[in-house]
């Protein structure tokens, strides 16, 4: 059917929403947009989808909702009674129509005869993880777009374990979804229904204080009663109750919180970007931190998974740490603070990314304790803490990425930013009982284990020929590979949709043991790389760049030369 036809049909269905109804109708004189809109189905990816919100088969609303649910209500009646008896959790950030989807999810699974239990109001991804493992139920589904801008959302679809599902699973849940004909027509239960007849559950205090229970056990190091002051933002999301809390269970006392951002809004409005990578996000919080002389500035992403840390630089500055620079201080915390209590098993492990820093590999030898690479996003590393329970191969100690994800303990098995917040406040405190700042602290690493300085650059191409564009790059990037950049050569490349790793210097092709992935990685002379990722969530493709060199200053200027050149090779680029 062609983008005409489906609009279309859409257009003549009597009972569709009178809001998107209005929205199409002022698409008839833009026939581009009209065209992205209904080219093509919203895609199901590795583990949900994300989009912009509207009208259209490729975006994100009620109808594309109910239909990816379909697909996984299927799935669940296929694996019996028991299946559909343990049910979904639900849960939904503070986005715009996170509640409304919440609602549509539950109406469709209970048309399966299927169980949800649907959180009374907003709570953080996290915690939907943690919360699948304490109620034993069979799924889990989180309505959130992250850190996107105000007009996305989207769902994310979690297994029995509190991971995000793995392929196989994403597969067949796809395969039903590719069977709906028609998204306008799935059938569903009205709510008020299920709640009479048992098949809806509203959950809510009784989740949240088993949570806290569990983040108590993270906490390596009774602090001491401290003086240390913390400004915390969530950034209008979710974690405005959890972290406030997790800290005073820590023992903090001075919490100082950024009263515009408390409020859940879905517009985000004192932020141009709710993302805590960027520096124009802790605008209020450093405000805030200059007030009040703080230590330590926290910030949350709206679901609350991903958090930003700033702390003040050698020249009395607020300076936002990277998600490489955070996971390593915490790392080295963790097997400093275990290896001094006795608790550093044999068999320990440490999961990160392949865009990852490569000093979390180097800090982890250093302790003896083995550092393995997983594709990125946390998935992969929630499978393999799976993997390694089930074979009692490994112990996980600690997991992270570089887009500020972290994961202390695995009660929860996705990135957690309200266990990140509490524990690199008990880092900071440690340090701050020393006389000895976080920076300072963070310097001292960088001293023993190498000066590693790393930096991503992300093109935003939306539409259907801004993924063309994407396509292209990626097939340019193959076809004719770059031989040098910054005046290093490239020795090595890994190109992870064949699976094939080149070693230019040996000359021996290998096989790399990961899962497929439509990524390429060079590696040049010297401790120096660069990737290639576009984004599975977002209209983008990423380029990371990482360098290591003799010192901190010449590492800089390396990583901006490397930047610069490559940029212009591929795409012309001027940063």
């Amino acid at each position: 059917m062609s983008y005409t036809e489906k609009s279309q049909q859409w257009f003549t269905y009597n009972n569709l929403n009178e809001e998107l109804k209005a929205e199409l109708n002022t698409l008839w004189n833009q026939p581009k947009e009209l065209e992205d809109r209904f080219y093509k189905a919203l895609e199901f990816g590795t583990g949900g989808m994300r989009s912009e919100l509207g009208v259209g088969t490729n975006r994100l609303n009620i109808y594309t909702v109910r239909k990816a649910i379909d697909g996984l209500a299927r799935y669940i009646v296929e694996q019996g009674e028991e299946a559909m008896r343990r049910g979904v959790v639900v849960a939904y950030d503070s986005r715009h129509k996170s509640e409304e989807f919440a609602m549509e999810i539950a109406q469709v699974l209970g048309h399966y005869n299927i169980k949800s239990y649907v959180f009374d109001a907003l709570r953080p991804t996290p915690e939907l993880s943690f919360s699948i493992r304490y109620l034993n139920s069979f799924a889990g589904i989180v309505i959130t777009a992250s850190h996107n801008p105000p007009e996305y959302n989207g769902i994310k679809i979690y297994a029995e374990d509190g991971g995000q599902i793995p392929l196989e699973m994403a597969e067949v849940i796809t395969s039903y979804i590719n069977q709906v004909e028609n998204e306008l027509m799935i059938p569903f239960v009205q709510y008020e229904t299920l709640l009479k007849n048992g098949l809806l559950q509203m959950i809510g205090e009784e989740f949240d204080k088993a949570y806290l229970a569990a983040l108590d056990t993270l906490q390596l190091r009774k602090v001491a009663k401290s003086d240390m002051k913390i400004v915390f933002t969530p950034l209008h999301g979710t974690a405005h109750h959890l972290v406030p809390e997790g800290l005073k269970r820590f023992g903090f006392e001075h919490i100082i919180l950024v009263e515009e951002q408390m409020t859940p809004d879905p517009e985000f409005s004192t932020v141009v970007s709710p993302n805590p990578e960027e520096h124009a996000a802790f605008e209020y919080a450093i405000r805030y931190g200059e007030k009040h002389d703080a230590d330590l500035l926290l910030a949350t992403d709206p679901d609350a998974d991903r958090l930003g840390v700033a702390i003040k630089n050698a020249q009395g500055e607020y300076e936002v740490l990277t998600g490489n620079q955070t996971g390593a201080l915490m790392l080295h915390y963790i097997l400093e603070q275990k290896k001094r209590l006795g608790t550093l098993p044999l068999n320990g492990v440490v999961l990160k990314t392949i865009v990852t820093s490569e000093i979390g590999r180097t800090i982890a030898q250093n302790y003896g304790i083995e550092a393995i690479d997983t594709l990125t996003g946390f998935k992969f590393i929630g499978e393999k803490i799976k993997q390694f329970e089930e074979q009692s191969s490994h112990t996980f100690l600690f997991g992270y990425e570089e887009s500020y994800g972290y994961l202390i303990k695995e009660f929860a098995r996705d990135k957690d930013a309200v266990q990140a917040a509490v524990f690199i406040t008990e880092v900071a405190a440690y340090y701050h009982e020393q006389g000895i700042t976080l920076y300072t602290a963070l310097l001292n690493l960088m001293n023993q284990y190498g000066y590693y300085q790393e930096d991503l650059v992300s093109l935003t191409l939306k539409g259907k020929d801004g993924a063309t564009q994407i396509q292209e790059m990626m097939q340019q990037a193959r076809q004719s590979p770059i031989n040098e950049v910054a005046g290093k050569k490239v020795v090595m490349i890994e190109d992870y949709l064949s699976g094939q790793r080149n070693n230019y210097q040996t000359g021996v092709m290998s096989q790399i043991d990961l899962p497929t992935s439509n990524v390429l990685k060079l590696y040049l002379e010297g401790d120096t790389w660069i990737t290639l990722r576009p984004s599975g969530t977002e209209p983008k493709i990423k380029f990371y760049f990482s360098v290591k060199e003799d010192t901190l200053d010449l590492s800089k200027s390396m990583l901006r030369k490397l930047k610069e050149e490559f940029m212009n090779t591929i795409q012309g680029v001027t940063i």
